[in-house]
């Protein structure tokens, strides 16, 4: 099966564009939630009519990328359920109880989930700079439900353990996405992940109570946007720079995901921020950079290494 040839600078241009599609869900959701769906209905929602869009589309283009081993059914399906349904519903559901700044704050706890289970699983070394990185992230989220400097949270448990696992879902998509991105197009990966995801959620999502919404023409602008904008080119431009990059880094280059989500809290959605919650958001962007700085060093080391085994050769 052919896939796309690129650059390292493409690679991590895709991940980043991806993630930007990523960071204007928010938008999309709100206004799904204001015409009386639930998370749960969002994200069958979500994951159900990306899937329709893209098979025919594949059937009739890109025939090819259809073409799976069965053997990899349970991969797609976990990929599918967790790090994608789960992971959905979680990330919504936050955003319904709080909002959407305080939601994507919750997700960027995913590089703490992903480098505390490298460290388990794969006995990777954590790192001066990968342990700041953790104790800013989770200062950043404290700051951000306003524990610190308050004592007390603005959001019940129920919601920062919502967001908590929004990050370890998330966080699993990177490291469950990496083994089938060997093997399959990002299409390919994406279409059935979604298609299994569905599987999961609708029937226990009661969508079709929500027939007569559902056949209203201004439900489907933020229905289209959910789905195209930030479903389909997330993911597959998301996957395809995985293909490319370290899970890790590519978890760090998502980044922009924060970003824009704030943008769009703040100045579209009028989503009030306060001083020490901006500030957390700075500790999450501080230990970002601190990450990207970890890997830099990591990759100067791995060159020189490569350089001096070419020079003995």
């Amino acid at each position: 099966m052919p896939k796309i040839k690129m650059n390292q600078a493409l690679a991590y241009a895709c991940v980043v564009i991806g993630a930007s599609c990523w960071g204007i869900v928010g938008l999309f959701v709100q206004q799904l939630y204001a015409s009386g769906f639930t998370p749960w209905q969002v994200v069958t929602i979500r994951l159900t009519i990306s899937s329709l869009i893209l098979f025919p589309v594949l059937f009739i283009l890109f025939r090819q990328y259809l073409k799976i081993d069965w053997k990899d059914i349970p991969y797609f399906f976990i990929l599918g359920v967790f790090s994608i349904a789960l992971f959905n519903w979680c990330y919504f559901a936050v955003m319904e109880r709080s909002s959407v700044a305080i939601a994507v704050v919750f997700v960027y706890t995913s590089p703490v989930f992903a480098a505390l289970i490298a460290r388990i699983l794969y006995r990777e070394k954590l790192t001066l700079q990968k342990n700041l990185a953790i104790i800013f992230t989770v200062a950043g989220c404290a700051l951000a439900i306003e524990f610190i400097p308050i004592g007390g949270i603005t959001v019940t448990l129920s919601t920062v353990l919502l967001g908590l696992l929004a990050g370890l879902f998330c966080s699993s998509y990177s490291i469950i996405g990496k083994h089938v991105s060997r093997a399959y197009h990002p299409v390919t990966i994406t279409f059935y992940a979604m298609i299994c995801g569905s599987v999961f959620m609708i029937p226990t999502s009661q969508i079709w109570k929500k027939t007569e919404m559902l056949l209203t023409a201004e439900i489907w602008m933020p229905i289209m946007g959910i789905s195209v904008i930030s479903t389909i080119l997330a993911y597959v431009l998301f996957t395809l720079g995985l293909s490319y990059v370290e899970s890790s880094k590519a978890a760090i280059l998502s980044s922009a995901e924060l970003i824009i989500s704030v943008l769009v809290s703040i100045y579209i959605l009028n989503e009030s921020l306060t001083f020490w919650q901006g500030f957390g958001f700075i500790f999450v962007v501080a230990s970002v950079v601190l990450t990207i700085f970890s890997f830099k060093k990591r990759a100067s080391q791995i060159h020189s290494m490569k350089t001096s085994n070419k020079s003995l050769e």
